[in-house]
């Protein structure tokens, strides 16, 4: 009986130790997972611009943290059509940097998402962020009227991800290059490039 109350005490302890190990094992996962499907997803959009010979933006709904991507009809009802689903960022991540206040090395003078979305008729879409890309793949300022050409090409186009443990942060430079990285939750961050 002893023997057994042992073994029973041991596990106890065992599991007291590895279920807070496991939970931030697995929300370190779905933020880095989250982040680089961001990363992934505005590959595709910047592909798709350059392939179709279109633009193309990734949508962010930073208030209900989903994004998708869009291309820009010019046929029939010329606007923003939907060309992917929307993909919805894990329950305990959120759109946003926290506390960190410098943003990753030679990206942006201050730290921020990428500008609002523009709608057809040049209005802001509150709570969004977009990266446009034109025609050649080449990230660009959001433009109120796509008929003319698009807006100055731009490197400061980031969108940040957080759980409050660590924040990713997936940057386009001015000709395209897509990198992603990582910080933890201090003021002052230390940016890794993943």
């Amino acid at each position: 009986m002893i023997e057994l109350l042992v073994v029973v005490g041991l596990t106890a302890v065992i599991a007291a130790i590895a279920i807070p190990m496991m939970a931030n094992t697995l929300g370190n996962f779905r933020l880095s997972g989250d982040a680089r499907s961001l990363s992934n997803a505005l590959s595709v959009a910047k592909m798709r611009a350059a392939s179709d010979f279109t633009q193309t933006r990734l949508f962010v709904d930073l208030d209900d943290r989903t994004y998708h991507i869009e291309e820009y009809r010019r046929s029939g009802t010329p606007g923003w059509v939907s060309a992917t689903g929307s993909t919805n960022l894990s329950q305990s991540d959120a759109f946003g940097f926290g506390v960190v206040s410098t943003p990753p090395p030679s990206t942006q003078a201050t730290i921020g998402q990428a500008a609002a979305c523009l709608d057809g008729s040049g209005k802001v879409i509150g709570g969004s962020a977009c990266v446009v890309f034109n025609s050649r793949g080449i990230p660009v300022e959001p433009s109120p009227d796509m008929s003319v050409p698009t807006g100055a090409p731009t490197g400061v186009d980031a969108v940040y991800v957080t759980d409050g443990t660590a924040v990713y942060g997936v940057t386009v430079s001015a000709t395209g290059l897509i990198r992603l990285w990582r910080t933890g939750p201090k003021a002052t961050a230390a940016w890794v490039l993943q």
